[in-house]
């Protein structure tokens, strides 16, 4: 059963019908009126508290008072200047058909998203994610800036004496319910929630083409670190949008477990995707690929892994990276 986004105000998301076991779960009410699913199987919501943001204004009318992670935002009249302050908000603006005046960089030497490259140009950069040029953001006179507070808490004083600010709580697996909060904020409510019916029927078409359940294994590489993603992370809630399985040391309501290149057969599964964020000779891919514990998996030896993009699978934070994840799914596992 396809899930189907309605909705009268941002505030609530509800009730979940599992594409995948056709079971239903009763989950609780937010400030608005919603029937909304979201985070796959083992949510009624992937973020209850993310959930209770919005205003319950009716759909693209203002003045609203927009309740966020740092209080509540008075809205004037619909924005047309809008800053973002990281590459979620950059990507949900963009998928809702509206070109920010300002932008941060990411704080990668990979700068920002080649994905969506080609929709940037006129853009000014605002500095980058973790040192922010209040300056130029005030320069540029918006008349909205979004956010979040795991980013830009301490700073949110300052942004919101030049523009009205709006912050989620975090990126990352809210990344739905992240998507409504600035639907909401722009006024964009109805184009929000027919994209992430559009999102949800891509991901019934992607299941559909494949051919029985297998489980997928998310392993990361970073400078220092060695993860396998599990279900509160953007792509954890993917594929449980999808309905595909996990391992069992990944299916866990966390971001992820962290394991040693010594552990690495760990990441076992019946499909393996594993990227990197940053070189693979400098994040430690590079000698574990090439090394004999990594070849002793299973999967490795039947050629049933690949390499996937990280900026899309672990940094896309938003619909339209959402949407080139699934691309990759069905050309990887479609029959």
């Amino acid at each position: 059963m396809s899930r189907i986004w309605s909705r009268v105000g941002v505030a609530a998301l509800a009730t979940v019908f599992l594409a995948s076991c056709g079971t239903t779960e009763t989950p609780s009410q937010g400030a608005g009126n919603a029937d909304v699913a979201t985070g796959g199987a083992q949510f009624s919501t992937a973020d209850t508290e993310t959930a209770k943001l919005g205003s319950d204004a009716e759909p693209g009318v203002f003045p609203r008072t927009v309740t966020h992670a740092l209080g509540d935002t008075v809205i004037d009249s619909k924005p047309e200047r809008v800053v973002v302050l990281d590459s979620g908000e950059l990507d949900d603006v963009l998928s809702l058909g509206i070109t920010p005046v300002g932008l941060a960089s990411p704080e990668s030497a990979s700068g920002q998203p080649s994905y969506l490259a080609d929709q940037l140009d006129g853009i000014t950069d605002v500095g980058t994610v973790n040192n922010l040029n209040l300056e130029a953001i005030s320069a540029l006179q918006p008349d909205l800036i979004l956010g979040s507070k795991l980013r830009a808490d301490t700073l949110y004083p300052q942004l919101s004496e030049i523009a009205p600010t709006v912050f989620s709580i975090r990126p990352g697996f809210p990344w739905k319910e992240n998507f409504l909060l600035v639907g909401d904020a722009l006024g964009e409510e109805d184009t929000a929630v027919e994209t992430l019916n559009e999102y949800q029927a891509r991901a019934d078409e992607v299941r559909a083409s494949i051919d029985g359940s297998p489980t997928i294994s998310l392993v990361r590489f970073m400078s220092g670190r060695l993860r396998l993603y599990g279900n509160l992370s953007f792509i954890g809630v993917i594929l449980q949008d999808v309905g595909l399985p996990r391992p069992e040391i990944q299916d866990i309501e966390e971001l992820a477990v962290e394991i040693g290149p010594e552990t690495i057969t760990e990441a076992a599964g019946d499909r393996i995707f594993y990227t990197s964020y940053g070189r693979p000779e400098d994040t430690g891919e590079a000698a574990v690929v090439s090394g004999p514990l990594w070849n002793q998996i299973e999967a490795v030896q039947d050629g049933r892994v690949e390499r996937v993009s990280d900026e899309t699978w672990f940094l896309g934070l938003g619909p339209t990276g959402a949407m080139l994840v699934l691309d990759d799914l069905q050309e990887l596992l479609g029959s």
